[in-house]
């Protein structure tokens, strides 16, 4: 009698590529070959040819994957959009009281932040390894980290800490160690922590300049200029580069919102509205991206108020905390929430340069302070990276 284990390899490894990542549990411990092979080839790769998005999010402290179809959109006779699908992802070998406070992603590994500062915990969602790390001294709540690696592909872990400006601390996988890094950054101060993403193995933050100056006859003080910039972290030199020109000119001096984000695994993208004219979104993407260079081009801009249906009520409130493009579409997927007299939302709104707008309920946020989910990472690409425990 034939069984699973007797099918041959190639008909094996076309299984593999139409599975999703969420369903590796189940396939690997379907027999102790698949369980093999599952760890030394990469599943899903016709998934992603589809442009089938799979997203990753934290959400109520729980780390979600989130897959978007937006293949149907825009077409004639055709349900216009495929629900999201939305799955918790459990973590292996962790309490599942365990509370997730943020998460940095590079290079298919995510790096997970318990509520309770204990200490850092290192994740492959694909192998399913996860691996503790402790910290040189205690890890503050105020904290951000970051995710990167070296010319040498050496995974390495940024800690920030808005109490000590003058140095940074740097966890080396290959050495398994802290040590301490004299930053010479001028702007430290500036910088906007929790803005950073990890892009070709560097780190990169908003940083922000205000000019402020005394009101004439009071002791009011005015704000007379904001000026914001992108900074990188080179985990090559272990040093911040110079202050990297963003694409957009502000109306006037008042403060707007931004999110950094990723056009596939290449490229910044990066969104844009000013409180003077909170209406007009725009949002561009990287043609260049290094640590001491940079480059834009406009991937759209779109003005709120001419899409129907949406209330000047709502366009005020609406501050997207994150977002993902798809380049191909043209449009964009802005993640905020909703809320009702009972309950908050977690909401996507899919929105394009011709107008086109949808909004999906992806569920209902059930932690006590309504907070929102927050993008980890856009179109992720699972890593054979192993963990050294």
């Amino acid at each position: 009698m034939t069984t699973i284990s007797d099918l041959p390899d190639d008909l094996v490894k076309d299984i593999f590529s139409w599975v999703p990542f969420t369903s590796l549990r189940a396939v690997r411990s379907t027999c102790k070959t698949w369980n093999a092979l599952s760890k030394n080839q990469i599943f899903g790769k016709k998934s992603v040819a589809r442009n089938q998005f799979l997203e990753l999010m934290i959400l109520d402290s729980r780390v979600c994957s989130l897959r978007f179809d937006l293949q149907k959109i825009r077409i004639e006779d055709e349900e216009d959009l495929v629900d999201p699908s939305m799955k918790q992802i459990s973590i292996p070998n962790i309490d599942d009281q365990v509370e997730i406070s943020r998460v940095y992603h590079c290079d298919g590994l995510l790096l997970c932040i318990p509520k309770d500062n204990s200490g850092l915990m290192l994740w492959n969602p694909y192998l399913g390894q996860t691996k503790w790390i402790r910290p040189k001294n205690t890890f503050h709540r105020d904290d951000s980290f970051a995710l990167g690696y070296d010319n040498n592909r050496n995974h390495k872990i940024l800690r920030l800490n808005e109490e000590n400006e003058s140095h940074i601390d740097v966890y080396d996988f290959s050495s398994d160690s802290w040590r301490t890094v004299l930053d010479d950054n001028p702007y430290r101060d500036e910088l906007i922590y929790q803005s950073g993403v990890s892009l070709k193995g560097n780190a990169y933050f908003f940083d922000r300049e205000v000019t402020i100056e005394a009101e004439v006859g009071t002791e009011h003080l005015l704000i007379t200029g904001i000026e914001d910039y992108l900074r990188c972290f080179d985990f090559t030199t272990e040093r911040f580069g110079p202050r990297l020109p963003l694409p957009f000119i502000l109306p006037s001096p008042s403060f707007e919102y931004l999110a950094l984000s990723w056009a596939r695994d290449d490229k910044l993208a990066v969104l844009y509205s000013h409180y003077d004219t909170f209406d007009i979104i725009e949002i561009w993407i990287s043609t260049k991206i290094e640590p001491n260079a940079v480059s834009w081009s406009t991937f759209f801009k779109v003005d709120m108020s001419l899409i129907n249906g949406l209330t000047d009520d709502f366009l005020i409130r609406f501050e997207p905390k994150s977002f993902f493009i798809d380049e191909e579409k043209k449009v964009a997927v802005l993640f905020d929430t909703k809320v009702t007299e009972t309950c908050r939302y977690q909401m996507a709104y899919i929105v394009g340069d011709d107008g086109y707008f949808k909004s999906v309920n992806i569920g209902v946020i059930s932690n006590s302070h309504w907070i929102g989910g927050e993008l980890v990472r856009s179109s992720y690409v699972p890593s054979l990276l192993q963990l050294q425990v």
